[in-house]
């Protein structure tokens, strides 16, 4: 098995164990950051609330 399949298979899992806001703080963990991720992730979202953040992070999954 390759390490991307193992990547896959444990966030598949996780996914389906964590709360959407337990897994979004897991993959912000894991993840590189690069710049300022505070200014970009204003930038995004804008004057979204926390709630319609979470809801469009669920709709794409």
């Amino acid at each position: 098995m390759k390490s991307e399949e193992v990547m896959v298979k444990a966030l598949k899992i996780l996914e389906r164990e964590l709360s959407s806001e337990e897994f979004l703080i897991y993959l912000q963990t894991i993840t590189e950051r690069t710049g300022d991720s505070v200014k970009e992730l204003r930038d995004k979202t804008g004057n979204l609330s926390l709630d319609e953040v979470l809801k469009l992070v669920k709709e794409k999954a």
